[in-house]
């Protein structure tokens, strides 16, 4: 069994690589209780070197997060059940507009799957993500508009002017984004290009649905992309923090959990 410095360690330790860790996995790894772990994470946040969240910790930078190909490469589970309810909620026939992320691209993942090869039910979709083209480019009846930009590696998606100018040119039925950190006071992200790129899309849409996993819950990020009175709805893994559930209650956003 791990002693408490060498567990506090591996904590920092997984930190370094990903965004959030779990406590139960962490329990699991480590040969002990989740109420142990659950301790450590305290005692860690009470010195500053990590942020407690829901049912986990996450790293405390508030300005900077692990690639795109790094993040999804965890709570893979997660993400396709989000990605599976959020399929649910939109008809063959809209007008979508996709941001960047590990989440969304998952969610053209399942957008692939599932979509008719009849012309006849063709998806739009519009997006600033390279990996949300590359997917969807495999169904050709989903037209698939990407936005101009500066390219960035990080994101595997295009920023800027040109390509808030280019999203004003359109409307579409729905907005389906993700996010770095979601707290009572709303939804955060890391990069203020990829916040601009949120709202902007938020902005031409009547639905506007975020897509994000319990890891995310209590992580605050460097820029508030939005309230929830901006959102309709939010499709996550786990119930969230009744905190959380209140204020979004408060706002009218239905909440989706997805089994």
């Amino acid at each position: 069994m791990l002693r408490k410095a060498e567990r506090h360690q591996r904590i920092l330790s997984e930190l370094k690589s990903r965004p959030t860790v779990r406590i139960s996995e962490l329990a699991e790894e480590f040969g002990v209780t989740t109420e142990t772990v659950r301790r450590d994470v305290d005692e860690l946040t009470q010195k500053g070197l990590v942020d407690r969240t829901y049912g986990g910790a996450a790293v405390t930078s508030l300005g900077s997060e692990p690639t795109i190909d790094v993040r999804a490469s965890i709570h893979r589970e997660e993400r396709t059940r989000i990605a599976n309810h959020a399929r649910s909620l939109v008809q063959n026939d809209e007008v979508l507009m996709i941001d960047a992320g590990s989440t969304t691209t998952g969610f053209a993942t399942r957008l692939v799957v599932s979509t008719p090869d009849a012309a006849s039910t063709a998806l739009t979709v519009i997006t600033n993500s390279i990996s949300v083209a590359r997917t969807l480019g495999a169904k050709t009846s989903i037209r698939t508009v990407l936005c101009p930009g500066d390219y960035d590696a990080r994101e595997a998606a295009v920023f800027g002017a040109p390509t808030l100018d280019f999203l004003r040119r359109f409307r579409a039925n729905t907005a389906v984004i993700g996010a770095g950190g979601i707290t009572c006071e709303g939804v955060s992200e890391v990069y203020s290009e990829a916040s601009w790129v949120k709202r902007e899309m938020l902005e031409r849409v009547n639905r506007r649905i975020l897509l994000i996993d319990s890891s995310k819950f209590g992580v605050n990020h460097l820029e508030q992309v939005c309230g929830f009175a901006q959102l309709t709805d939010l499709v996550t893994d786990q119930q969230p923090p009744d905190a959380l559930s209140n204020a979004l209650r408060q706002c009218d956003v239905t909440l989706h959990v997805a089994g």
